[in-house]
């Protein structure tokens, strides 16, 4: 019995050799198919078809004339883009060097003057200031008016007066052609 145990162990190329070839296949084919069986759950993590339909917006500036504005979606949150007039540029310019609660300047805010890209939320509560229609108000600085708590906004989306304590957001976008602005 003696000699047969000393020939398994001691024979190049036969028990240990399988035996260490049968556990590397072992544990080969166990870690790959744990890998398979975790896919489906890894997978589950990816956002839906609709979170990502969602993530951008494209929106034809075409049809607004100069001095008009329009309210878009999203994220499910207002984006106000404006066509802005030459003397809208110029005040926002010239406001450069006022005293802002939220210094930024206009160049900063906007890729190309004539276009101003913000979001239309209050940075006070979350509000949706007014401004967006020639028959509301725009507040004391042209631009948007908060009727909740009295924040007002120049024509560059910045704040000027109320309790507001930043900016209105510009959202991440690039005109993706001269009619076509893409936000997200």
């Amino acid at each position: 019995m003696a000699e047969t145990a000393t020939e398994i162990q001691g024979a190049p190329g036969t028990g240990e050799s399988r035996r260490d070839f049968l556990l590397l296949t072992t544990t080969a084919v166990g870690a790959a198919g744990a890998a398979l069986s975790l896919w489906p759950f890894v997978h589950s993590m990816n956002p839906a078809a609709d979170v990502l339909a969602l993530s951008s917006t494209e929106v034809d500036i075409s049809p607004i004339e100069e001095g008009q504005s329009i309210t878009v979606v999203w994220r499910g949150k207002p984006v106000f883009v404006r066509h802005r007039t030459a003397a809208e540029i110029e005040t926002a310019g010239t406001d450069d060097a006022a005293n802002l609660p939220d210094p930024q300047k206009d160049g900063e805010r906007a890729e190309k003057p004539e276009w101003l890209v913000v979001l239309g939320i209050c940075t006070h509560l979350g509000c949706i200031p007014l401004g967006q229609k020639s028959s509301e108000p725009r507040g004391e600085f042209g631009g948007w008016f908060c009727p909740c708590h009295g924040s007002h906004y120049d024509t560059s989306g910045r704040i000027r007066k109320g309790p507001a304590p930043r900016n209105l957001e510009v959202p991440p976008y690039a005109f993706t052609d001269d009619t076509t602005i893409k936000i997200g």
